[in-house]
């Protein structure tokens, strides 16, 4: 049988159209994504030859993308990477999606962190906070010496973080601890995007996070609560007096989450919005008022 032939703009306008069937929000621009990750091609070329003609294996390849994405598979993990802070970081259905709001987490990290410092990141999943901090402030603001260790109960999720580890050239060491289970020492930093979902909300979240980001890096318990009570309350003996803490929340948490900082002894408690201006991330310090 005498197989279809494409063009890149045939093959593109089909890739959308399937998508805009399926209820996919943002149709073009994830169907563009596809056919850039399938086809190797860029805008400028796209735009220069439209009515280039497309190998059938590869339109294959990508109509098969096209598919999945339909399916609610999102795009990262048909892709395998994701931009976080500039950097390319590698993922897949063990760890969470880098979403741009956690950037504000590593930002305000940034601005706190000084030469010479350590850093703790609970719940690291693919390793970006702690990756791009590390990296961001040694090549951005100059600052020497950062170090840092990411935990994470998912031996999975922990393959992942070293993956990027190698991909971002960046010194880390990650080990595998139900929060400080087998972590040693005391930080200068500790940084978390916890668990943060309450359990009953979970089956309400649009099908590309409740049925493919893994289901421990969402329930934070009945009231979401859970794990910061755990981190805030255990980390007291892994935290430098003067020491920094710093979490992700919820837009609904943050006034739960700096009561529970104040009970255990934080001060100079903040809370910073994101651009859509909802609370997002808490930053406190320890034994400082």
């Amino acid at each position: 049988m005498k197989q279809k032939i494409f063009t890149l703009q045939k093959l593109y306008d089909n890739g959308q159209a399937i998508l805009k069937e399926s209820g996919i929000k943002e149709y073009q621009i994830d169907a563009w994504r596809l056919l850039e990750y399938t086809a190797g091609i860029t805008k400028a070329a796209y735009y220069g030859a439209p009515d280039r003609e497309i190998e059938p294996g590869q339109a294959k390849v990508y109509l098969e993308c096209i598919r999945r994405r339909s399916e609610r598979v999102p795009l990262q993990h048909i892709t395998g990477e994701q931009e976080f802070m500039g950097y390319s970081f590698r993922v897949n259905r063990h760890v969470l999606i880098p979403r741009q709001d956690t950037e504000i987490l590593v930002e305000e990290a940034a601005k706190r962190v000084e030469p010479g410092m350590s850093v703790l990141d609970m719940c690291t999943g693919s390793g970006c906070i702690l990756l791009s901090l590390l990296k961001y402030t040694a090549e951005k603001q100059g600052v020497s010496g950062l170090t840092g260790t990411g935990t994470d109960i998912s031996q999975e999720a922990l393959v992942v973080a070293g993956e990027n580890k190698v991909r971002l050239h960046v010194e880390a060491e990650f080990i595998k601890s139900d929060l400080f289970e087998n972590v040693s020492g005391v930080y200068d930093m500790i940084v978390s995007n916890p668990p943060y979902i309450r359990t009953d909300v979970i089956q309400g979240l649009q099908e590309e996070v409740r049925l493919h980001d893994p289901y421990i890096a969402l329930d934070g318990k009945a009231d979401g609560l859970h794990f910061y009570r755990r981190i805030i309350e255990e980390g007291s003996s892994y935290i430098k007096e003067g020491g920094w803490i710093l979490f992700e929340i919820g837009c609904d948490q943050a006034a739960a989450v700096a009561r529970l900082l104040h009970a255990a002894g934080y001060g100079s408690i903040s809370v910073k919005k994101d651009l859509a201006g909802l609370d997002r991330v808490v930053c406190a310090r320890y034994n400082v008022g």
